[in-house]
């Protein structure tokens, strides 16, 4: 080894190891990580890009629903004679008539949230609830659902209170 290949070495081993790749010995950034992150950007946009598929609704989802909200409504604002209208005979009979009176009963500052509903089967939905209770103390959620039916002629009523 000659002493200009032994300096060439030397001076080469004091480089920084960052400076050596940029020698056009080794590529600065590997083409191979490149490709990997641009795959991995837009992977998620692929699989959302996907269409995705929601049940039709038939005819019936639209009253059912408002018939619901009807219900939830009397509920909000204490009136029991416009939510007793909207139960049918078997909802009546299910529930006592103190615990009927006791759910349309002013609980204070109350809200509702209703959920997509379930089709059930012709003529029959369930709506998932929450009931959000105020009060003195801090706001509590009561979960339940509501089974709504027709009746006949698009008549919709409340066969399940929440």
């Amino acid at each position: 080894m000659t002493l200009s290949e032994f300096a060439h070495r030397v001076a080469h081993s004091l480089v920084a190891p960052a400076s050596r790749q940029l020698s056009g010995r080794h590529l600065a950034f590997p083409c191979w990580l490149l490709f990997l992150t641009v795959t991995l950007l837009f992977l998620p946009q692929v699989s959302a890009a996907k269409a995705k598929t929601t049940p039709s609704l038939d005819a019936g989802y639209v009253p059912a629903l408002a018939a619901a909200n009807h219900l939830l409504q009397a509920w909000q604002s204490a009136d029991a004679e416009s939510g007793m209208v909207l139960l049918t005979t078997h909802a009546k009979q299910s529930a006592s008539t103190d615990g009927v009176e006791r759910f349309f009963s002013d609980a204070g500052p109350s809200a509702y949230e209703i959920s997509r509903g379930k089709f059930l089967k012709p003529g029959r939905y369930e709506f998932p609830v929450v009931l959000v209770l105020g009060g003195a103390k801090a706001p509590r959620r009561r979960f339940s659902s509501i089974v709504v039916v027709n009746t006949g002629r698009n008549d919709w009523a409340i066969d399940k209170l929440p």
